[in-house]
């Protein structure tokens, strides 16, 4: 089990959740980057930003 940082919601990872990998949480719909497994720990996830090539 994890928390969402954001709203604190209780958020069950599965059991193949890899580190790095983007969620949902289902309380506040925001986007969370699993950053540690044991113990589970959510970071916000980083806004994908526009590669333009430049």
């Amino acid at each position: 089990m994890g928390e969402c940082p954001v709203c604190a919601g209780e958020i069950k990872l599965a059991d193949d959740a890899m580190v790095g990998e983007v969620i949902v949480c289902d309380e506040c719909g925001v986007e969370l980057e699993i950053v540690g497994l044991d113990p589970a720990k959510l970071n916000e996830a980083p806004s994908a930003e526009e590669d333009w090539g430049q």
